[in-house]
């Protein structure tokens, strides 16, 4: 008996991902935020479970989208357009656990974008260990807050959100020390620092399934901007430069404005960003120590 015939079609849904870098195309190419980050924790375990077996999936190469695949909602604005709301109410609650949202979706998109845009750069399997677990955790928190959203009566998609996000990874899509200077260890630092006021507001309000959430996120984010620092330091090593003196370079090139205090000096350097690297970068010499 011959086997069955089956279309190409079929044939192609069948076949397995066979690189780390086409496995992170595919999260990129989903549109749905709760789809998106259910395919980045499997596609995760997929590489996890290979290393873990001692042959990983080769890295392979595969161009990511310019722009990742994005729902219908939520608009996306400019930030100037984007409407501020008061966090001494719930809706204004609400509404920030919504940006939180936003900024935990965008997250997953840029450290998969990571792993498949500079896979012609030669590094170590750690280097996407590590973005790979980024982007398995950035997909929980995107997960937790929807579920914050969810029990407070609303979901993602229900404001308008921030269009600006995915500048920094369009700006730096050719420049690889300059996607590590300014996404995990200037607009990730950022969250260290503005962090411990969420989690202060939450804990006034009781509301302890969004305090519960932000205590995850914000000792999560810690190891994201490490991964940053670490892996911009190790080229910079590799390279022969100095390290502070190219992220205030690549900072000033692709960064849109300047650094803004207050700083959480502590969790910076914990995760191994020194303040000289950030200070100088302050617009106001008035704010600098």
């Amino acid at each position: 008996m011959q086997p069955p015939q089956t279309s190409a079609i079929g044939t192609a849904a069948l076949r397995p991902m066979t690189s780390l870098a086409e496995l992170a195309v595919q999260v990129l190419c989903c549109a749905n935020g709760r789809e998106k980050a259910a395919l980045s924790r499997k596609n995760a375990a997929l590489w996890v479970a290979s290393r873990a077996s001692g042959a990983p999936l080769p890295l392979g190469v595969c161009a990511p989208p310019d722009q990742p695949a994005r729902p219908d909602k939520p608009d996306l604005l400019d930030p100037k357009d984007v409407p501020r709301r008061r966090s001494s109410t719930a809706s204004g609650r609400i509404a920030l656990l919504h940006s939180l949202a936003h900024i935990e979706l965008n997250a997953i998109d840029l450290h998969w974008d990571i792993i498949a845009r500079f896979t012609d750069h030669p590094m170590p399997l750690g280097f996407y260990d590590d973005w790979v677990k980024a982007a398995d955790e950035e997909s929980n928190h995107f997960n937790l807050v929807s579920d914050c959203l969810e029990a407070m009566g609303s979901h993602y998609g229900a404001f308008a959100a921030h269009a600006g996000l995915w500048r920094a990874a369009a700006d730096t899509a050719q420049d690889f020390k300059g996607r590590l200077a300014v996404v995990p260890m200037v607009l990730e630092a950022r969250g260290l620092d503005v962090s411990p006021q969420m989690i202060a507001l939450f804990e006034k309000t009781g509301e302890t399934q969004a305090l519960a959430a932000l205590h995850v996120i914000y000792a999560e984010e810690v190891a994201h901007v490490a991964y940053g620092s670490k892996w911009f330091n190790w080229l910079c090593g590799r390279d022969g430069e100095d390290p502070k003196e190219v992220f205030h370079r690549l900072v000033r090139m692709y960064f849109h404005g300047n650094l803004k205090p207050p700083f959480n000096e502590e969790k910076r350097a914990e995760a191994g960003i020194p303040p000289d690297f950030y200070w100088p970068l302050v617009d106001d010499p008035k704010d600098r120590h």
